[in-house]
């Protein structure tokens, strides 16, 4: 098992075009360990870096499929619900989900030397309000909550017997 916090898991800061924040992490699993996760709604509480995502729904799948649609509880000040679709969906390589607000919270899967480079992006480029997103400061927020995302990602999978 390997620290989240080692030189191995630094989180990348990665160039990316307007309205998109991203940051990459490599961890010592295999594309279809972290894919496993990421397509288990069930587990996003585990990884969820922003605090809001607090269990899915009962009617959520078991695992997320292309055009799949999910709900979660989550918890930004008071509860709330949120239901998801998945918009992308390549088996061990893409998976993104939007919800109403229009922005996609994609991850991108690259098998590399010593494990998988995960990116996880916040593309509010389809955002149905971006002029709020922006004078919220969900741009900035959302980066943070990616790494925090990303360790936790990596701690889960490299403590998985199975990666």
């Amino acid at each position: 098992m390997t620290d989240a916090s080692s030189p191995r898991h630094t989180v990348a800061v990665d160039e990316a075009p307007d309205r998109v924040e991203r940051r990459s992490i490599v961890v010592d699993a295999a594309a279809s360990t972290v894919f496993d996760v990421l397509a288990d709604p069930s587990r996003h509480h585990e990884f969820d870096g922003s605090g809001t995502v607090q269990a899915s729904r009962d009617s959520a799948p078991e695992r997320l499929s292309e055009g799949a649609k999910f709900g979660m509880d989550m918890k930004l000040v008071v509860p709330y619900r949120m239901t998801n679709e998945v918009v992308e969906f390549v088996e061990n390589e893409t998976i993104a989900w939007r919800h109403l607000g229009g922005h996609i919270w994609r991850y991108r899967l690259d098998e590399v030397d010593g494990g998988t480079r995960v990116t996880e992006e916040f593309d509010w480029r389809t955002s149905k309000a971006p002029p709020f997103l922006k004078l919220m400061g969900y741009p900035d927020k959302n980066a943070t909550s990616i790494e925090k995302t990303l360790e936790r990602l990596a701690t889960l999978v490299d403590q998985d017997p199975t990666s």
